[in-house]
């Protein structure tokens, strides 16, 4: 029961950051702002879910993960006020800041961060990578409808901003029907450290998502406007497709981690989706950059539900909130400086330089990630890499 309301919010909730995020960056430029505000302004969202997921820890050892996400609805409900009452550019992004808007193709945030706990909670180990890997595919799946809603032409905003205000009601009435699902000794995890193993595994994950900052979709969106004079309606198909091919990958996280295990699964399907994003960077035509886009997006998920999985048995049961929380803050955190860089970079470098960069780090995380779990697999017993 628990496991389906909360897929059935994920759902809710991307299908509107699906459209969001597409719209989000063409939207602010055309009430005015600049590619190098246009970076800040992607940046900023970032950075509000970076905040609130570290500030969500506590609240959640305490109250448990339900009260915190129909709290984080209320904000939703706020955000989509906001963007209804003004077109004001820099409202919009104080908007998009309140609601946690998905700049990216996948989300990050308070909300993945409380759900991912709440979902180890109701189901045995074995079938982890199956409920994270359709939890993913749901959210995908959602976010890429929400994008094809674009495909037609652009259309007035303010009937998006209703349906995100509406979604925010329904998420809260889902969220209110969940049992809380806190650990049995609730208080044991505000004092116990976390091991040097999960703190390396944060910084990694914080160069992952530096890298990432470069790439996020909105930006990415943008560099096919920009470079090949793309439309928005033709954006939007290109941000389904990305979606749908991305949700369709996370059916491949579990029989691969099975055949090739866990971290291998994790760490080279990543690695080689990179190169294909290192490879957009030189593409001719639209028809090559779109569909190195997707092959990109074809491996670049698999590592998500097989990450989650890992980091939920890599420690005891009263350290998830601990550990997720802080992984998924050096995330948010760490991603906020790239779009703001990645701006920059394109307005006084080239238009294609983030994506360089973007695959080029990302290429490297996963080499130092495979090194770091090949040494602490060495001395620990409780931590295979397979």
């Amino acid at each position: 029961m628990a496991a389906s309301l909360i897929l059935a919010a994920k759902a809710v909730r991307t299908f509107c950051y699906g459209y969001l995020g597409v719209f989000y960056p063409i939207y602010l430029v055309r009430l005015g702002l600049s590619p190098r505000q246009l970076g800040v302004a992607v940046a900023l969202p970032l950075l509000a879910s970076a905040v609130f997921t570290l500030a969500v820890r506590r609240p959640a050892q305490r109250h448990g993960p339900r009260a915190i996400l129909m709290a984080l609805c209320g904000l939703i409900v706020v955000s989509a006020t906001t963007f209804l009452l003004s077109d004001h550019a820099w409202a919009v992004v104080l908007g998009a800041m309140l609601g946690n808007i998905a700049v990216g193709t996948g989300e990050t945030g308070p909300f993945l961060t409380l759900e991912q706990v709440a979902l180890s909670r109701v189901v045995e180990h074995e079938r982890m990578t199956r409920l994270y890997s359709l939890y993913n595919l749901l959210g995908y799946a959602a976010a890429a409808l929400g994008a094809a809603a674009l495909a037609r032409e652009f259309v007035a905003p303010a009937r998006f901003f209703w349906i995100f205000l509406a979604g925010g009601f329904l998420q809260l009435a889902l969220y209110s029907r969940m049992g809380d699902h806190r650990r049995p000794s609730h208080l044991e995890s505000s004092a116990a450290p976390l091991s040097p193993f999960i703190k390396r595994l944060a910084v990694l994950f914080a160069v992952d998502s530096f890298a990432g900052g470069f790439i996020v979709q909105s930006l990415v969106l943008y560099w096919f406007h920009a470079r090949f004079q793309i439309a928005l309606s033709t954006l939007g198909w290109i941000a389904f497709g990305a979606q749908i091919v991305s949700g369709a990958s996370y059916l491949l996280a579990e029989p691969a981690s099975e055949r090739f295990g866990l971290v291998e699964t994790m760490v080279f399907s990543h690695l080689i989706s990179n190169m294909f994003l290192i490879a957009l960077a030189f593409a001719p035509t639209p028809g090559l950059a779109v569909a190195l886009l997707l092959a990109r997006h074809a491996l670049s998920q698999i590592d998500v539900p097989t990450r989650q999985t890992f980091l939920m048995t890599a420690v005891e049961d009263h350290e998830r909130e601990s550990a997720a929380s802080v992984t998924n803050t050096s995330r948010a955190l760490a991603q906020c400086a790239g779009p703001a860089l990645a701006g920059w970079v394109m307005q006084t470098l080239a238009l294609s330089t983030p994506l360089l960069i973007g695959g080029g780090l990302k290429a490297a995380y996963d080499l130092l990630l495979y090194a770091a779990i090949r040494e602490h697999a060495k001395s620990s017993a409780s931590i295979s890499p397979r």
